[in-house]
């Protein structure tokens, strides 16, 4: 996890890293997450090459991703969603639910969460995008309710704390 320990975090606070953690392990096929503000600033990372060494990674068959993911990730999510956004008002096709970027060697998932947030997914390029989409639609009916003004504050500072 990119944000800090739970040492000194809310409950709320605390349960979105276990969620956000939960994803990144328990989901075949995803590198990264990223969980960003309405305002385009990262509340929220999961970087598997973070949190454990790469021969670690690969004998558990996780892939790494690419150096750096987590803040690349959190700014391709705020990019992707802000250009989703206006193509919606546009086309007035209302609001934006979910992304999906599909490339040679890999997918990049955006989805809504309430407020205006964003969660963004870095997989492989084999995941099965169903499971992944799956995955995703569960941690925003989870957090999104968590996700009050408060928490996102917590969040920013406590990432802010550690860099």
């Amino acid at each position: 996890m990119t944000a800090t320990g739970t040492f000194g975090l809310s409950t709320e606070a605390r349960n979105l890293q276990w969620l956000l953690g939960n994803l990144v392990e328990e989901v075949p096929g995803v590198r990264s997450v990223a969980v960003v503000s309405s305002d385009g600033l990262m509340l929220l990372s999961s970087d598997p090459a973070a949190q454990q060494s790469t021969t670690v990674a690969a004998e558990a068959g996780r892939p790494d991703g690419p150096r750096g993911s987590s803040a690349d990730l959190a700014t391709i999510v705020s990019g992707i969603g802000s250009l989703t956004i206006g193509a919606a008002r546009l086309m007035d096709g209302g609001g934006v639910k979910q992304t999906m970027v599909a490339m040679e060697e890999g997918s990049v998932f955006v989805m809504s969460i309430s407020d205006g947030s964003l969660l963004g997914v870095h997989a492989t390029p084999d995941c099965d995008m169903s499971i992944v989409a799956y995955h995703m639609a569960l941690f925003v009916g989870r957090a999104g309710h968590v996700l009050t003004p408060e928490v996102r504050s917590e969040l920013r500072k406590s990432l802010e704390s550690t860099q």
